[in-house]
């Protein structure tokens, strides 16, 4: 989009009922519908990488309904975040549910696609095994990034029963890619039992931080948050968020729940709090909705997306008014 043309935005609810119409995030336009966008909004319906649960294939598509009560203004961060750029639903990446390597590859084509335009991707999973196709392809445009990894778990084992590709394993493998700046990653809202102190030892010579969500409790989100911007710096930022970084309560509808989480008001206030980062991309996966409640853990995951799409229409429109 061109700085002198006017971004599309969502349908018009006071004419429109929010129920009423496709469900593409946030009720925005689809990507054909405009052409090209600043931040396309894809959905990866894929989750043949999971060790518990299935059910995240069907998380996108839950965000979306979710996202249908999202308002154009988000008081927040302040911010009009799509009319400050071209926001739109980019539809699904349809992967073979049946060949991890091919559906990798699948992910990675599609995504250096989108980037090739200029966008900037908020990916919906979808497991969590897509965050490395997704990386490999942002460090193709950026070079290795920063990770800000939100989840419970670490994502860093090496193999499960002999797979290098699962959702357990995506960041141990950009890691060894080199697709990471592996002076600025951090995992924040980890909790739970482990294999053993080996997985801890593993993953701090990978190179990460590790922010539990009891540090979050006890510290406050102001506090983690300004820890975090002080660890990323000015280098380009890829987010990825696992929703069971969510307390279950917050989050109940997800593959490998674990108590003792963060609050949806605490994941959202340390994304808010990291609005000066350059976020070049994100996700937000393993939404699982057959194990959800009243859309608790759909609503919570569209709000993250907001939050996400927020922060990068808000720098798209600062970087154009320079």
């Amino acid at each position: 989009m061109s700085s002198n043309e006017t971004p599309r935005g969502p349908v018009d609810s006071s004419r429109i009922p929010r129920y009423a119409g496709p469900a593409t995030f946030a009720r925005l336009p689809r990507l054909d519908e405009v052409g090209t966008a600043d931040v396309a909004v894809v959905g990866v319906p894929f989750d043949s990488g999971v060790s518990y649960r299935p059910g995240a294939r069907f998380g996108g598509n839950a965000i979306r309904e979710a996202s249908r009560l999202l308002r154009p203004y988000n008081p927040a961060q302040d911010a009009s975040p799509f009319a400050l750029a071209q926001v739109a639903d980019g539809g699904d990446i349809a992967v073979n549910p049946f060949n991890i390597h091919e559906a990798v590859e699948t992910i990675e084509a599609a995504a250096d696609d989108l980037l090739g335009t200029g966008a900037r991707l908020m990916t919906l999973g979808g497991d969590h095994t897509i965050a490395l196709p997704l990386l490999r392809s942002v460090a193709k445009k950026h070079g290795p990034v920063a990770l800000l990894h939100f989840d419970a778990h670490l994502d860093t084992w090496d193999t499960y029963f002999g797979a290098e590709y699962t959702h357990g394993t995506p960041f141990r493998r950009a890691v060894e890619e080199g697709v990471l700046d592996t002076s600025a990653l951090s995992h924040v809202g980890t909790r739970g039992p482990l294999y053993g102190k080996k997985d801890l030892t593993d993953d701090e010579k990978m190179g990460f931080g590790i922010v539990t969500s009891a540090d979050v409790y006890r510290r406050g989100a102001d506090e983690v948050a300004d820890q975090l911007r002080q660890r990323i710096g000015d280098r380009p930022l890829y987010i990825s968020i696992d929703i069971d970084c969510l307390d279950p309560a917050h989050a109940p509808g997800t593959g490998t729940p674990e108590a003792g989480g963060m609050t949806s008001r605490e994941l959202l206030e340390i994304l808010r709090g990291l609005a000066s980062c350059n976020l070049v991309s994100a996700d937000v996966v393993e939404v699982a909705p057959a194990y959800d409640h009243a859309e608790i853990t759909s609503v919570a995951a569209s709000h993250t997306a907001y939050e996400l799409t927020t922060i990068m229409s808000r720098q798209i429109a600062e970087a154009r008014s320079k």
